[in-house]
């Protein structure tokens, strides 16, 4: 297999096993053919002596489901030097500076620089995750990898298909062909997305919601972040020098937390889409504060080792916060209370909702020409807004210790607005 990726319908074969990855048959260009941009860098320097603390366990197995939230899930001395890919996004940088806190040697890789500053132990590099020569000398040394590099989750680059499958697909064939650096652990960040096509689901589990088959999505993101996870845990077992290579896949849902932009901050909100209600009025979902998720990561690192039996080895977790909200309900604080907007006192017919199709084709088509605003696609509206999807997390809780703490979208509010204000301050 091409070190540089391929296209969905190219990238056929595992690192190590030979099994079949994907019959889609998906148009546009192969990896090869596109022009990465890396530019790495080194922006922080390491401290000469980074001084490490006490290794820390990851939290002790919960007795119970209903468990105090979790107060270590440090990687300890059993972790050197990480890299988190996309670490220059919200979560990826957050894990990041989690990570640096507990004094490990961290590498940030983005393409995009971090809005924020970059910890003294951090390190980062703004590189394209396609460029396999760029990635694997940045591995050098690295002991652990959280992949949580991805592209095309909503608005327009949703459509940006050959963009979208290059870089979740491709990009994880790196990250796994880097097995050539002997990195013993891989820890993928994935979504719930990648076994949910619209169909609901009710307290879903690992055990009873397999991942959906790549034909059935109806977006391209869900289909190429379905065929990375599998791709990461078909590498599970690869063999290494002086050892095997040890993956696991989280599943989150949408997350929320300090400095969160994309979720928060949703232009239709503003727009007051969300005037109106639109498909099952009882419909439920998930979300996770970005603290909770971050230590989920740090958790399922520390459960590849031997010290906790590698017992995440080959297995995928859903993650959130352990509850399930009615999305109008939970965006009560901000939207209705905090905006001043009225309550949505009109129900929209699920059918009605499905005029973004026509509003996908048309920002597709008249975009050499004019710009006609993506306000939502077909998945964000009707499938992630309109039907139930919620899922267990008792996997989690049991094998990696994880115990979310409370969080309230109201805790978040405040410093969203505070935010907002100094925003449109300066663009003033």
């Amino acid at each position: 297999m091409s070190k540089g990726g391929g296209s969905l319908c190219q990238v056929k074969q595992l690192p190590c096993h030979g099994i079949s990855l994907c019959r889609l048959q998906a148009s546009g260009q192969p990896l090869h053919n596109l022009s990465p941009h890396t530019h790495p860098y080194r922006v922080n320097q390491v401290a000469p002596a980074l001084r490490r603390r006490p290794s820390g366990a990851a939290a002790s197995r919960c007795g119970s489901m209903e468990c105090e939230p979790s107060k270590t899930g440090q990687l300890g001395s059993s972790s050197r030097t990480v890299l988190v890919t996309g670490g220059g996004g919200y979560f990826g940088f957050r894990l990041g500076r989690a990570l640096a806190a507990q004094g490990m040697s961290v590498i940030l890789l983005d393409i995009n620089k971090p809005s924020w500053e970059i910890p003294d132990e951090a390190l980062f590099y703004q590189s394209d995750i396609r460029d396999y020569s760029s990635l694997y000398n940045i591995c050098d040394g690295v002991d652990c990898v959280f992949h949580s590099a991805s592209y095309g989750m909503s608005g327009p680059e949703q459509l940006r298909k050959e963009q979208v499958e290059s870089i979740n697909v491709g990009g994880t064939n790196n990250v796994i062909n880097c097995k050539e650096r002997s990195i013993p652990r891989l820890v993928y960040t994935s979504t719930t997305n990648a076994v949910f096509a619209g169909e609901p689901i009710e307290d879903g589990d690992e055990a009873s919601v397999p991942c959906v088959a790549p034909a059935v999505h109806i977006d391209h993101y869900s289909r190429t972040k379905a065929i990375a996870e599998q791709m990461v845990l078909s590498a599970n077992g690869c063999s290494l020098n002086g050892g095997v290579m040890r993956t696991c896949v989280l599943r989150p849902c949408g997350i929320y937390g300090p400095g969160e932009r994309r979720h928060l901050h949703r232009v239709n909100v503003e727009r007051r889409f969300f005037s109106f209600r639109f498909g099952d009025r009882r419909a439920r979902m998930n979300w996770v504060h970005v603290d909770n998720l971050v230590l989920a990561h740090t958790l399922a690192a520390e459960a590849l080792t031997m010290k906790k039996s590698c017992v995440a080895s080959g297995q995928a977790y859903f993650i959130n916060d352990g509850l399930s909200v009615n999305l109008f309900v939970w965006l009560t604080p901000l939207q209705f209370e905090r905006l001043g907007y009225s309550r949505p006192l009109i129900n929209l017919p699920v059918s009605l909702v499905y005029s973004a199709i026509l509003v996908e084709y048309l920002h597709i088509f008249l975009r050499p020409v004019i710009d006609v605003p993506l306000l939502f696609t077909r998945s964000e509206q009707v499938r992630n807004i309109a039907v139930s999807h919620t899922f267990k997390i008792d996997k989690a809780r049991r094998e990696l210790g994880y115990c979310p703490k409370s969080y309230n979208l109201a805790d978040c509010v405040e410093q969203y607005l505070k935010s907002r204000q100094a925003h449109s301050g300066s663009a003033g």
